[in-house]
């Protein structure tokens, strides 16, 4: 990445900057500008989230907003209420609460002298989701939004369920912000108060684990900050971006379809990252992106970019299957919009084992018994190459080679590919299956078998099939009867060449990526009345004339020093003995001195998902977080166990919370919590 010095405005920071919300609440921001800002106002760029502004994400910020600000925007990075340096206690995700201080964030900026009253939001994951939910207030003076690797569906399509399933990064997101949300503000930002105001947090913020465990289906709870409910309250041009390894690449192409504004998607090979940070590689100029976007919608220049394709999306080549990738290749391609009329779907049906052409698109509308039905109850370890739900680029966290968990699966191949093959969309899987216990599932995989045997994951999707018609209300299965159902996997772009196979994989669960089923079930398909719906897209010649993007480049990015490595790792250990079997994870970022605040931060973090055999009432997940600030007199740290296990009525959730100030304990609380089960 490049990095500017100099830009064509000179800018200034304003750090200590407090925004006092209706009930008196003060948040803290930072705040970059043009030098010249106040006698020749300029458009506002608000960012606003609860990760920690002075510590947390100073490096990012630093690069980010001074390149705006170097362009002629005053960029503001808000803490959120409760978080950071901002007064308060943060009690739940997307909050009215929060939604409301954002309405007054942005009102407060258009009414500056240094900003000429037009404004702007940006974010990537929280950031990304409240500014959806924000433009769907309308504030007056927000005039475009740039929502990163976040969702318009916060309960099909968020870190907490998945086709009514309940993942496991609901629990490990809930540890994550278990920790976060214990640690105390920055006394050389609020003064002598910070220790009251962190009293007040670990006190008050509560175990947000419980509430979103107690809401199994979709509910007002999820509906809530779910621009899905109604997209035309969304008015304001939208720029939607995603990675293929992030966890919110559907949104985008939700967005497209069904926003009445403006809208642009961007879809790369990337984690949950920004582009220019992007991991997978690679990464792009996502700044100067960004730049033409506000320029167009802000300040009214024609910079073009809304004469480019609404979808640029990146066509992934095969590859072997890997835990991480430093690049994957490919290429861009675009979409003049979405649905696009380029795409055509191919049909195959399902045989013994078989994936062939349907050339009778009607051959499969009605049940056949042509062949005969094919079942499977999938050892519990059926998922362990899996990886993350929302792969974060810090480890092994993608999906490794598919035989292992194949060999727990119904497959059904094609022929090697006579010539190759692209798709960009969503694969379809229409299935008629029974089920021998009230309460399944099912997990499908559309997979590439290349000529030496390895077998790449390319998309996958899966289904509680108590909620097979509906999220709101889920019926349990009747046992052995027949039913149709539809399942649509995340959306991909994928480029198979000649001589691969695809592979459409079948499984019954799909463990540590969702909470297996209550009891063990044998799932029978019936293949030759099931099909399998491929996206595919023809060769485009308008895709080698696509405007070229730039490299990634950025401000300075702050010093620091690391006093202590990070580690990332992903380890698998199967006691054969016993039959116990786990993954264990390492995400620490270590120690590292900040240098412009001469504060050391401490992040350290274990998870642990483990099981006994094929007993599914065996399986646990933990996670451990420290997190720790030190510096010159001010010397904190905060640690969280988090335990969850289930029966077949009920989750179990124990947690512990301890806080302690120069070595010494200050805070401790602990929960012991059953949550019945309710079809999941």
């Amino acid at each position: 990445m490049r990095r500017v010095r100099i830009f064509p405005n000179p800018v200034r920071e304003v750090d200590g900057v407090w925004i006092t919300m209706a009930d008196g609440v003060r948040l803290a921001a930072r705040i970059w500008m043009p030098e010249d800002a106040e006698s020749e106002p300029v458009p506002a760029i608000l960012e606003y989230i609860p990760y920690r502004k002075s510590d947390h994400t100073r490096a990012r910020d630093d690069l980010n907003h001074p390149y705006f600000a170097g362009h002629g925007y005053a960029s503001i990075r808000v803490d959120i209420r409760g978080s950071g340096d901002s007064e308060g206690v943060l009690t739940d995700e997307y909050t009215s609460q929060e939604l409301e201080d954002g309405v007054r964030i942005i009102d407060w900026l258009a009414a500056q002298p240094w900003c000429d009253g037009n404004v702007g939001m940006i974010g990537i994951s929280w950031g990304g989701f409240n500014g959806l939910q924000i433009a769907a207030l309308q504030p007056e003076a927000l005039k475009a939004v740039i929502t990163v690797c976040s969702t318009d569906d916060r309960y099909a399509d968020d870190v907490h369920y998945m086709g009514g399933c309940m993942l496991l990064d609901n629990l490990s997101w809930a540890s994550v912000m278990f920790a976060g949300n214990a640690s105390p503000p920055d006394p050389a930002v609020v003064g002598d108060n910070w220790r009251a105001m962190w009293l007040d947090r670990l006190k008050g913020s509560g175990l947000w684990l419980d509430q979103w465990t107690r809401h199994q289906h979709r509910d007002p709870y999820w509906k809530h900050g779910s621009v899905c409910e109604d997209f035309s309250r969304v008015q304001c041009p939208v720029f939607a971006v995603s990675g293929w390894a992030d966890g919110y690449s559907n949104a985008v192409f939700r967005l497209l379809a069904r926003l009445e504004a403006p809208c642009k998607g961007l879809v790369g090979p990337w984690s949950h990252r920004y582009p220019h940070l992007g991991k997978a590689g690679p990464a792009i100029g996502f700044l100067q992106e960004s730049l033409r976007w506000w320029d167009h919608w802000l300040k009214g220049e024609d910079t073009g970019v809304m004469d480019e394709p609404a979808l640029r999306a990146w066509m992934l080549d095969s590859i072997a299957p890997a835990r991480s990738y430093e690049v994957r290749p490919g290429r861009w391609v675009g979409e003049a919009g979405w649905p696009s009329a380029h795409i055509i779907e191919r049909r195959f049906a399902l045989g013994d084992g078989t994936l062939v052409d349907a050339v009778d698109p009607d051959a499969t509308d009605a049940p056949t018994d042509a062949s005969a039905p094919r079942s499977i109850c999938s050892p519990l370890k059926t998922g362990l190459m899996a990886g993350k739900w929302c792969s974060y680029a810090n480890g092994p966290d993608l999906a490794g080679d598919q035989r292992d968990d194949d060999a727990g699966s119904l497959v059904f191949d094609t022929a090697p590919l006579a010539e190759s093959l692209e798709i960009l969309g969503a694969v379809v899987v229409e299935l008629e299956l029974a089920v021998d216990r009230p309460l399944a599932m099912i997990a499908a995989r559309l997979n590439d078998v290349r000529p030496d045997g390895s077998v790449t994951r390319v998309t996958y999707g899966v289904l509680n099939l108590t909620h097979r018609d509906s999220h709101e209300n889920p019926e349990p299965m009747v046992p052995g009867e027949r039913y149709r159902i539809r399942l649509a996997l995340n959306d991909i772009g994928q480029h198979f060449p000649a001589g691969h196979r695809l592979r459409l994989s079948l499984s019954s669960s799909y463990w540590p990526l969702v909470w297996p089923s209550p009891e063990p079930v044998t799932l029978t398909v019936w293949p030759s009345a099931s099909l399998l719906r491929l996206p595919v897209r023809p060769p485009n010649d308008a895709d080698r004339r696509l405007p070229e993007l730039a490299r990634p480049t950025g401000s300075m990015p702050t010093p620091n020093t690391v006093i202590e490595p990070g580690a990332n790792d992903w380890q698998i250990v199967h006691d054969l003995g016993s039959g116990r079997f786990s993954l264990d994870v390492t995400d620490a970022e270590g120690v590292y001195r900040l240098e412009n605040t001469d504060t050391q931060i401490e992040q350290r973090g274990t998870e642990r998902y483990t099981a006994v055999g094929d007993d599914v009432l065996s399986a646990e997940g933990e996670a451990r977080w420290t997190l720790g600030f030190h510096r010159e007199g001010w010397r904190v740290r905060t640690h969280t166990e988090t335990h969850m296990r289930v029966d077949a009525d009920y989750f179990y959730i124990r947690a512990t919370l301890m806080a302690e100030e120069d070595g010494e304990p200050v805070y401790h609380d602990e929960w012991n919590i059953s949550v019945p089960r309710h079809h999941v």
